[in-house]
């Protein structure tokens, strides 16, 4: 039980640290804050955007839990909420990328 716990604990951590990885690597190379959006060019730009959100999901919703309301304080709420979609997705992510790994590598 405690494997299955710790494996599932890996795969979330892979999948959110890839999604942070890639976050500063998209904004750094595109010079422009990584949004969830699919509002591209043309329909080739519509599909990177579409993916870009999608890889970068978990990192992006964990910064949407910790912007501050009106009044400056952050809600918990939110926090809780961005975190735990955030760490649901970045387990997804975590086990396309983890999967890719041992089609590849064998």
């Amino acid at each position: 039980m405690a494997f299955e716990f710790f494996l599932s604990l890996f795969i979330m951590a892979v999948g959110v640290s890839f999604a942070g990885a890639f976050t500063h690597l998209y904004q750094g190379v595109s010079k422009e804050v990584a949004h969830l959006r699919f509002d591209g060019k043309n329909y080739l730009g519509s599909l990177g955007l579409l993916a870009m959100s999608f890889l970068c999901g978990p990192y992006i919703m964990m910064q949407m839990g910790w912007q501050s309301q009106d009044d400056g304080t952050v809600s918990i709420a939110n926090m809780l909420l961005g975190s735990l979609v955030g760490f649901g997705w970045g387990f997804i992510n975590g086990l396309l990328l983890l999967g890719l790994y041992f089609a590849i590598v064998g």
